[in-house]
């Protein structure tokens, strides 16, 4: 885990160089669904969010398992690490010959690669580690780049995230809480899904404007509110008066996920725990028919 992400600013200026790759995703103006399981349902969050308001086409995020693709969508976009996760590969089997299929898929000898009509495979962004960290930001740092967005400073501010030194009191913090807006809320969900794989931490998520709606109840001295992206006003403040630290993200929200995944590696090692082992999972999920 510590080698993959941090080799995440390296990973990310590739996957912007690949016109190719890129121009195989959905063009402008069709109307597509994204779909994965855990990790990659995040990141299709964020890219749906950055697809429709940068006025790309209607773009519907669903995890694999809860998506509703029979809705009349000109393509459906699989991201998959493994490309052998079992309600992937049943989703897409059901599309072939209807919708047109494709795949972000790390593992380029997957069976998913000959199941969609187009695949786009990482191969350098694939991990050893259960935990995922570089194939996700680098997925997502390929569909920004095919929406015409430059990643100069994102990658500029990974390698700021990297190199920084970890402040003791977020490795120490009883509980962290996930916040963001727009395309940061998928990474909000994404950082909080690190903190439990890697290093079994008590984390919750939401969208910024939801934390003020029950969930600021549990903000307390020794815990964290973590927000990706600029924050709503006086959210920093409210957090304060209640004795718990506000983390203001003052990175691109892909590379603030990326401190939190150093931090999430840090709690791991702190408690004796192996990050690419995690208890209960597997890198991919293979249900038995």
């Amino acid at each position: 885990m510590a080698s993959e992400l941090a080799s995440q600013p390296e990973t990310w200026a590739a996957a912007a160089s690949l016109t190719a790759e890129q121009a195989l995703l959905p063009a402008r103006g069709e109307r597509i669904a994204v779909v994965g399981c855990g990790t990659s349902w995040f990141i299709a969050q964020s890219y749906a969010w950055l697809r429709e308001t940068g006025g790309h086409g209607e773009t519907d995020a669903f995890a694999a398992s809860e998506a509703f693709v029979d809705r009349g969508y000109d393509a459906v976009v699989a991201l998959t690490r493994s490309g052998t996760t079992t309600e992937v590969l049943q989703l897409v089997e059901g599309l072939r010959g209807r919708v047109r299929t494709i795949g972000v898929i790390g593992d380029a000898t997957s069976p998913l690669v000959e199941l969609v009509d187009d695949a786009v495979t990482l191969p350098f962004a694939d991990e050893r580690s259960v935990v995922q960290t570089r194939f996700a930001t680098t997925a997502l740092a390929l569909f920004r780049s095919s929406l015409g967005e430059r990643l100069d400073d994102a990658i500029a501010d990974a390698g700021l995230a990297i190199a920084e030194e970890l402040d003791p009191a977020l490795i120490d913090a009883e509980q962290f809480t996930f916040l963001g807006r727009g395309w940061a809320v998928g990474l909000a969900h994404e950082a909080a899904l690190k903190m439990r794989e890697a290093s079994q931490s008590w984390t919750e998520s939401y969208p910024a404007m939801e934390y003020r709606h029950g969930p600021i109840a549990i903000a307390a001295p020794g815990r964290v509110t973590w927000h990706f992206g600029e924050a709503p006003d006086g959210l920093g403040d409210e957090v304060a008066a209640t004795g718990a630290r506000f983390e203001a993200g003052r990175l691109d929200p892909m590379a603030e996920l990326v401190r939190a995944q150093r931090v999430a590696l840090g709690r791991a090692r702190a408690k004796g725990l192996d990050p690419d082992s995690p208890r209960n999972l597997t890198r991919s999920v293979i249900l038995d028919d």
